[in-house]
């Protein structure tokens, strides 16, 4: 998928009736619409929760693979040449004569939140093929976002991964991506983390979404008996994570100004997941993801613009 990141006022999201801090997912031809709109004002580049996460765990010395479909055409080159770039193993052969290669127009608005429109293209058309069992097995930690649930090709994909990542003993974790994907796949999503998922990922919203509940505290007490371990960002009041009985939590790291918030969970996971590759403890896993989503919100866009090695030796040692 390519991130198409624009900054525009309210005013255009509510022309264009988009809920505001909302991810919505659209057809080809109102991508074209608003690609039309936002193209002459936009940054490209190579963009997706997990690929985000991808490029950030490269950031801090990581050595990270990305499975994920793109068209062969002139968006698809640019996310491959893009996370290549960033130090991210890619081989997922591309799509032909199909659909086009997947884009999210990101618009950006005076008070950082992000509101997402989502043309999901040929990333829908992952199928188990692509997986490669190979790279699963020689990897620790397989990484995987929720929004591919909405489609039974890509669905099927995930499922497969989740499977060969258990026959090699690898540990499995979930992002929820999104409230409203949570609430079209409450019942599947439940089944699959109880059953599937070592990690689970996601913000105060999610959670509460897939409880179905209003109150984070009831929330986070169910999150006790759901998976191995549970984290949760909660903006500016920090992260938790809950580890059965044991609950860990942190506040948010202090920034200037928040800028855009475009990517923030994302760099989060990849800092947790770096933590968690170096043996570190839960609580210096939560510092990590707490320092790179601090560093991602300072600024526009989902690529870190500081050393985030740099940032984590000073913050808790050499993270590389």
């Amino acid at each position: 998928m390519v991130d198409v990141l624009a900054n525009m006022d309210d005013d255009f999201l509510a022309r264009h009736n988009m809920p505001k801090g909302m991810m919505t997912l659209i057809d080809a031809d109102l991508a074209e619409q608003i690609y039309g709109h936002i193209a002459d004002n936009g940054v490209e580049c190579s963009g997706g929760s997990a690929a985000n996460t991808a490029v950030g765990i490269a950031a801090m010395g990581g050595k990270p693979a990305f499975i994920g479909k793109v068209a062969d055409d002139r968006l698809g080159e640019v996310f491959r040449e893009d996370i290549t770039k960033s130090g991210v193993h890619f081989t997922t052969p591309c799509l032909e004569n199909e659909r086009p290669t997947a884009r999210c127009m990101v618009i950006v608005s005076p008070d950082a939140q992000r509101t997402m429109n989502t043309y999901l293209g040929a990333c829908s058309k992952l199928s188990r093929k692509d997986i490669d069992e190979e790279l699963i097995r020689r990897t620790k930690i397989v990484y995987m976002e929720g929004y591919l649930w909405d489609r039974p090709e890509a669905k099927d994909a995930l499922a497969y991964a989740v499977e060969l990542a258990h026959k090699h003993n690898r540990k499995v974790s979930l992002s929820l991506s999104d409230p409203f994907c949570v609430n079209r796949h409450r019942d599947s999503f439940m089944q699959l983390i109880k059953n599937g998922i070592d990690i689970l990922f996601c913000n105060e919203d999610e959670i509460k979404s897939l409880f179905d509940t209003d109150d984070a505290e009831t929330a986070f007490e169910k999150c006790k008996t759901l998976c191995e371990t549970v984290v949760v960002t909660r903006g500016a009041k920090g992260a938790v994570a809950i580890c059965g009985d044991k609950r860990y939590e942190i506040p948010a790291e202090p920034i200037n100004r928040v800028i855009d918030t475009t990517g923030a969970g994302d760099l989060f996971a990849a800092g947790y997941l770096t933590g968690l590759a170096q043996n570190r403890p839960v609580s210096e896993c939560l510092q990590m993801g707490a320092v790179a989503a601090a560093e991602i919100i300072s600024h526009y866009g989902a690529r870190p613009e500081q050393s985030l090695t740099e940032l984590m030796s000073r913050k808790l040692g050499n993270a590389s």
